[in-house]
C-alpha cells in the first residue's frame, strides 16, 4: 500500500516541487536497517544476546547479523572479536511492510510521542530514529519482557540533500512536530 502510494503519489509531488524532469531523479528508498547496540552492562548477562536476537527477529521477520568490535578499547571494556550489537538490513518488499507498520501502528504507540524532530533528518537525507524502548512495536508482548533495550531505526534513501529527504519523509506520512 505504501509502495503503491511512492508510485502514484509521491514521486510525482516530488518531480513538481524540486523540477525533476524524470521520475529516476526523485528520492527513492534504498533500505532499512534496524539495530541493537549491547552495552558492556548488558553482555554481562548471557541471556541477553539471545534475548535481542529474539526481539529482533519479531519486530523485522529477518534473522539478525552480530556486530562485531574491529578493535579493543580498554576504556569501554572492549576486546577486538567481542560481540558489541545486532542489526538487521531490509530490503524491498520487507522493508515497505515495515515502515507502513512503523508510520502507522509503531509510533502512535510510544509513550509521549509528540512527533518526529526534523532534525533527526542528516544532509544526506537519510533518517534516523531511536526507541528507548521496543515495547511499542506491535510483535512484542509486554508480558514476555525479560530486560528492556533500545532499537535504533536508520531510514536511508537516494536523496541528495536534507530537504529532499525530509519532503520524501513528509509525504510519506512520517509524522514530523516542525
Amino acid at each position: 500500500m505504501l509502495r503503491e502510494q511512492y508510485d502514484k503519489k509521491i514521486v510525482p509531488a516530488l518531480m513538481e516541487r524540486f523540477g525533476y524532469k524524470n521520475r529516476m531523479a526523485a528520492p527513492k528508498l534504498k533500505l532499512v536497517s534496524v539495530n541493537v547496540g549491547m552495552s558492556t552492562n548488558l553482555l554481562k548477562d548471557p541471556k541477553i544476546p539471545e534475548t535481542v536476537e529474539a526481539t529482533l527477529t519479531r519486530i523485522t521477520g529477518q534473522k539478525p547479523v552480530k556486530t562485531l568490535a574491529k578493535k579493543s578499547i580498554a576504556s569501554f571494556k572492549v576486546r577486538q572479536g567481542q560481540n558489541i550489537g545486532m542489526k538487521v538490513t531490509l530490503r524491498g518488499a520487507r522493508m515497505w511492510h515495515f515502515l507502513e507498520k512503523l508510520i502507522h501502528v509503531t509510533l502512535p504507540r510510544v509513550r509521549d510521542f509528540r512527533g518526529i524532530s526534523p532534525k533527526l533528518v542528516d544532509k544526506q537525507g537519510n533518517l534516523s530514529l531511536g526507541f528507548k524502548e521496543y515495547i511499542a512495536f506491535p510483535e512484542i508482548r509486554p508480558d514476555e519482557i525479560e530486560k528492556l533495550h533500545g532499537v535504533q531505526v536508520t531510514v536511508g534513501t537516494t536523496a541528495k540533500t536534507r530537504e529532499e529527504g525530509l519532503e520524501l519523509f513528509r509525504l510519506m506520512g512520517f509524522p514530523f512536530n516542525g
